[in-house]
């Protein structure tokens, strides 16, 4: 199904988040498709429906208990099905409008009870559960971009062992499989019969409506405008980010009867959208259902329009002319485009180039200047061209048998044909770059382009120039001479690389991939692979189709040819097309296979680890890509990695380990690096005498240990100290930011904080908080607020001058690091010590006005770092109060919609509350409703600070009784069910002080307490013990009271 949604599905484009499926007639048909499926599948398979799903499909469901029956125990609002599977937990749960989920019986179940709400039942599954063969297989089942070899892999494994599970799992990966081919296929029947806009159809349209619009009696309309009056060569007026979403332009419409209406001409049609923003912004929300022109939508909002409209001797009504020529969203026209480029290129060729300061495409004075040019790289702007000329798929055709002196002396049209081959297939798959995602910026996606001029041109240049010649007319021989004498030149410099790409010899040097001559094909490999450092040739590598030649080369028999293609692979692939085109074209799993030697494991020779060298080369630029990194792993990359990792060769260690530590942002990344035995290997390589090795390795460890494990696996491997020695190296910016962010993490444990004080290393840190990039302090800082979670570690910050730098930099912008110094300023002033120097320092103060800050992360480790402050302060209740407006500011912050920011609040007020007359303000200031609206949370960690702000705001007046008009009473009752003994703990000292009221009392025993408080009262904990006991004695009390004034 994961296919089906991704290719089939309709999703929203505009707003923030993963996106929601539109209520569009394709949707619905596909939905009533997989409803229909899951319905009858218990039914015609029923041991597949048997089957317990890896994880539970898992989505907020708009059914309560009450529509359940037979078949399922019912507990107030929660639910569990009676089937339950060999572990006895149940197939289904419902439990506070979450929807748990484990077979496809209870999914057919649960669609007949559903009955009217099926259609937003399933809708909601698959928003949360975009691909639902993960949850239901695993991980391994999942949709991948091109091949997929899961099938296959399970097939295979169904043939060495028969085990019911597997055979299971092979019947319902076909029945998916066959779910999905039937859905895209009715999808393709149904979007094959819808009309589609074009630019040049809205153009018209507008322009017909302009002419019957004005402040006439009988216009159509008051006015019509587009928001933006610079269009795009392809017609389009809407941004080029806009335009990968099938979107043309934006129209300001003015009816006579309704309010002015700003609408989107998409290729799917017309809707309303959200309007302009502040500015010149627009919400590209969509807000109506799509209609298929501008007068069809005008018609369903404006009567007036539609009056005035009978009126006209045009008739709009009817069929407009250019239906017959509604095209895909790709088919934009700029074919013209690639004729004055491939001209340019000529001219170029023929010695006609532009003088200083003049563009060789340089239209009328009067032209409207035109935007960065960045959006042609990118493939925004190319076209879709439906008919190539045939003569020149006919010369392409004979390309590949003439003799290579003849493929020579016809590049100008081979590299015409390869322009419009590379444009065609950016326009084909534009759409698919939105869901390319890197892990790093693209720094070289966008080249400059430099200044065209034939003035100051060195004597290289011009030897170049006078050597392309041999290498465009000459036979196979003079080639290679041509091409060993320009690698005699300096190709480093940039004035030899761009003297190549101006002779027009880059297109040649292309062609002669291509052909079956092993030295050009070798000679001019190590031309590209030298030339492509510079960014715009990389780019125009890429234009020409260079990648997908140097792909096929991967399957030459040549060892040295394939090392070849990999390292310029290796240096193209450094931006997002790139990587995309060589995954598309089966790239990674050849590149893979290069790392797959015989030798491997026994005997290292030069061939292998060379050969494994360049693939790893290419993978590791190639795996800046998410989507590149998940093919890396099912083309088997994760053990070939593991394997190479144990050599001893640092050329080979460093693209292996740049390729795992880049890929380790992956948690299945991470789980293998740690299953298969490489953190051993990555600790080891720490004591390497390569600098570049030793950060690859600690970027490494930085990023996978994120998880316990594998920070219990470096200490176990003695990885601590290495990394602490490598602090002394505070030259190398780079290597010390991979480092102090693999001590941050590892010391998350205690165990590795008490390793890291022997070695000192609290000590060294500290004397990096100054005079470092924010990459480093970032990691530093981060370090530090993990060590002083021990008492040891804030005495040796304080001593060693620690605590002024730490302060100084709560006034940074960077949001990172604003976070750990948070963290790191709360650890420092739990020791009453350091929080004289803190708040010497005006930290607090600080500290507090980062509570103003707009990122939930930032206000939350503030309100954090104030509980220590205000708690180990001399004095605190006055400081507070000298904050101007800062009791106020706390308090507004229970309005956040942060689970996080909330809890960290609750905290503070806890222990501001602590002092009278700061209670007596927060009261002021609504702190009692504000809290009690909170009440209703399931979040454990937010109920006990909760309950301990609520036990302390009862000081004052009469809070104990409005808690209890504000509804907080019932709700803190039903905490004592919590499994957490803190959360227990708070709440009995609430539930105490609320017991002061006798309305609470009787609220609170209507709500059963007495029996959970007297379990407590037996608890070690002798807060508990006391707050319990108390709270049963005031019930009590009142009890006796009420029946002495009832029976005297």
């Amino acid at each position: 199904m994961g296919v089906t949604l991704a290719r089939a599905a309709q999703w929203t484009a505009a707003g923030s988040g993963t996106g929601t499926l539109e209520i569009t007639p394709l949707n619905k048909s596909l939905l009533n498709q997989i409803i229909k499926f899951a319905e009858e599948f218990s039914t015609k398979h029923p041991q597949e429906a048997a089957y317990v799903f890896r994880e539970p499909l898992e989505w907020k469901t708009q059914l309560d208990s009450s529509a359940f029956g037979e078949g399922y125990e019912i507990n107030e609002a929660t639910v569990q099905s009676e089937a339950k599977d060999k572990d006895g937990q149940p197939l289904l749960i419902l439990s506070a409008s979450t929807l748990r989920v484990r077979s496809f019986d209870q999914l057919s179940r649960l669609l007949q009870v559903a009955m009217g709400k099926k259609l937003k039942e399933a809708q909601a599954c698959l928003e949360a559960n975009r691909d639902p063969a993960v949850k239901i297989l695993g991980p391994e089942y999942g949709t991948v971009e091109g091949e997929d070899m899961s099938i296959l892999h399970l097939f295979d494994k169904v043939k060495k062992e028969s085990h019911l599970e597997t055979e299971l799992k092979m019947k319902i990966i076909l029945l998916l499989h066959q779910l999905d081919l039937q859905v895209l296929n009715s999808s393709l029947k149904q979007i094959s019969q819808d009309g589609r806009l074009n630019p040049a159809a809205v153009n018209n349209e507008v322009n017909l409506l302009k002419n019957l619009s004005g402040q006439g009696e009988d216009t159509v309309l008051e006015s019509l405008e587009y928001t933006s009056d610079y269009m795009f060569s392809n017609g389009c007026r809407a941004p080029p980010w806009r335009q990968v979403h099938g979107e043309i332009c934006y129209l300001a419409i003015k009816p006579h009867d309704t309010d002015p209406l700003y609408i989107t001409c998409s290729t799917a049609g017309v809707f309303l959208n959200g309007g302009q923003l502040k500015g010149k912004d627009i919400d590209y929300e969509r807000k109506s259902d799509l209609y298929k022109d501008i007068v069809t939508f005008l018609r369903e909002r404006s009567p007036r329009f539609v009056e005035n409209m009978a009126k006209q001797e045009y008739r709009f009504f009817k069929e407009p002319a250019h239906k017959k020529n509604y095209q895909h969203v790709e088919g934009v026209e700029i074919s013209g485009q690639l004729q004055n480029f491939h001209d340019f290129t000529e001219n170029r060729r023929k010695g006609k180039v532009c003088g200083k300061g003049k563009s060789s495409s340089a239209g009328p004075p009067g032209e409207r200047s035109k935007p960065c040019m960045k959006w042609k790289s990118s493939g925004l702007s190319a076209p879709h061209i439906d008919n190539a000329p045939k003569k020149d798929s006919e010369e392409k055709g004979k390309s590949s048998t003439v003799p290579l002196t003849t493929k020579k002396k016809a590049s100008g049209k081979s590299k015409t044909v390869k322009i419009q081959e590379a444009s065609k297939c950016k326009a084909s798959s534009s759409l698919e770059d939105v869901g390319e995602s890197s892990s790093e910026t693209d720094e070289d996606e966008q080249p400059v382009r430099r200044q065209e001029g034939n003035t100051d041109l060195s004597a290289e240049y011009w030897g170049i120039q006078k050597l392309a010649k041999y290498v465009k007319g000459g036979d196979p021989t003079a080639t290679v001479i041509a091409l060993c004498s320009i690698r005699d030149f300096n190709l480093s410099q940039e004035t030899c690389q761009l003297a190549i790409k101006d002779t027009g010899c880059l297109e040649v040097l292309i062609n002669l991939l291509d052909t079956e001559e092993i030295k050009c094909q070798a000679g001019s490999l190590k031309i590209l692979k030298e030339i492509s450092q510079n960014v715009l040739i990389r780019h125009a590598i890429a234009d020409l189709g260079g990648l997908e030649i140097m792909v096929k080369i991967l399957d030459s028999p040549d060892t040295n040819l394939k090392c070849l293609a990999a390292e310029t692979i290796a240096n193209v692939a450094r931006f997002k097309r790139a990587r995309k085109t060589v995954r598309q074209h089966g790239g990674i799993k050849k590149l893979v296979e290069l790392l797959d030697c015989i030798s491997v494991g026994s005997s290292y020779q030069a061939k292998d680890t060379e050969t494994a060298r360049c693939g790893a080369l290419a993978l590791w630029s190639c795996s800046k890509s998410t989507k590149n990194k998940k093919a890396i792993r099912r083309a088997g990359g994760i053990p070939l990695l593991a394997r190479w990792l144990k050599c001893s060769h640092t050329d080979i260690l460093i693209p292996v380990v740049g390729t795992l530590q880049e890929c380790a942002s992956e948690p299945s990344y991470r789980l293998a690096i740690r299953t298969e035995g490489m953190i051993e290997n990555l600790v080891k390589n720490l004591s390497s005498e390569h600098e570049e090795l030793q950060m690859h390795c600690a970027s490494a460890i930085f990023k996978c240990a994120e998880d316990e494990e594998t920070r219990d696996l470096v200490r176990k491997h003695e990885g601590l100290q290495p990394l602490s020695d490598l602090l002394g190296n505070s030259e190398n910016k780079q290597l010390l930011a991979a480092v102090t962010g693999a001590i941050w993490k590892c010391a998350i444990s205690t165990e590795n904080v008490l390793k890291f004080q022997e070695y000192k290393t609290v000590e060294t840190l500290v004397t990096l908080l100054t005079d470092q990039p924010e990459e480093v302090l970032i990691n530093v800082i981060g370090a530090l607020g993990e060590c002083c979670q021990e008492q040891e570690n804030r005495g040796t910050i304080r001593r060693c001058g620690g605590i002024a730098p730490i302060v100084k930099l709560l006034t940074a912008t960077n949001q990172a690091l604003l976070v750990n110094v948070n963290k790191a300023v709360g650890g420092c002033a739990m020791e009453p010590e350091n929080m004289l120097i803190i708040d010497s320092l005006d930290g607090v103060r600080l500290l507090w006005s980062l509570l103003k800050n707009p990122n939930p992360d930032v206000q939350a480790s503030a309100a954090w770092a104030l509980c220590p402050c205000v708690e180990n302060a001399k004095n605190s209740g006055e400081m507070v109060r000298s904050f101007v407006g800062g009791l106020e500011l706390i308090v507004n912050l229970l309005k956040s919609k942060d689970k996080e920011v909330l809890t960290s609040v609750c905290a503070a007020i806890a222990n501001i509350a602590k002092d009278e007359e700061n209670l007596a303000v927060m009261t002021d200031h609504g702190v009692v409703p504000l809290l009690s609206r909170l009440a209703n949370t399931n979040n454990n960690k937010l109920r006990r600070h909760l309950a301990e702000a609520i036990a302390h705001c009862c000081m004052w007046g009469s809070n104990r009784v409005a808690f209890g008009e504000t509804k907080a009473v019932a709700p803190l009752a039903r905490y004592l069910k919590a499994k957490d003994p803190l959360v227990h703990r708070a709440t009995a000292l609430a539930l105490y002080q609320l017991s002061e009221d006798p309305n609470n009392c009787v609220i609170m025993h209507e709500n059963g307490v007495v029996k959970l408080l007297l379990a407590m009262v037996g608890s070690t904990d002798d807060a508990l013990q006391e707050a319990a006991a108390g709270c049963i004695a005031n019930i009590r009390r009142l009890a006796l009271a009420t029946e002495k004034a009832k029976y005297g």
